[in-house]
């Protein structure tokens, strides 16, 4: 790789580092190239970018950007996992990948600028996804309609059955 080349590898992770509210460095030393692509096609389709980068050209990088705080785990083959819009997702692939296959460890994280731990990163996994959040918090939000909805409609209903009641006990 050229000069030009490295230039233009640190300019777009530069930028690509920049722009994401979430980074995470694993060691990728002894997975096998069909793993290797399941996580890539794992993450390709979570909207997360997953490169193999030098480690100086990663630390150039990021410096003078949230991720920073990565470079002193930027030794050994490093892989990045740069999220998209959702900071989570990688996290949960990333450590059910370190969870099923031993040779695969993750490094560190950073989350809006914030260093992350193993355990950190292992918790933020456990989060629920985005829209799993919406969804509950929509049906929090809704529950008091439906409640005072039901209520309403208990009214007529009780009338009528009161209304039928006197009805079959004039009849008998």
């Amino acid at each position: 790789m050229n000069r030009t080349e490295k230039e233009n590898v640190v300019s777009e992770l530069g930028q690509l580092l920049s722009d994401t509210p979430a980074a995470f460095l694993a060691d990728f030393r002894g997975i096998n190239v069909e793993e290797a692509t399941q996580l890539r096609r794992e993450l390709t389709q979570a909207g997360v970018q997953y490169k193999v980068v030098k480690n100086n050209l990663l630390k150039l990088a990021a410096k003078d950007t949230s991720t920073e705080c990565l470079q002193p785990y930027c030794v050994g083959p490093t892989a990045i996992a740069i999220a998209g819009a959702d900071p989570v997702a990688p996290a949960k692939i990333l450590s059910k990948f370190a969870k099923e296959i031993e040779s695969f460890e993750l490094k560190a994280g950073v989350l809006s600028g914030n260093l992350l731990s193993i355990a950190d990163i292992s918790a933020l996994a456990e989060l629920p996804s985005r829209e799993e959040l919406l969804a509950k918090a929509l049906s929090s939000m809704n529950a008091p309609v439906t409640n005072f909805v039901g209520t309403m409609a208990a009214i007529p209903r009780s009338l009528v059955q009161v209304l039928n009641a006197i009805g079959q006990n004039k009849a008998a």
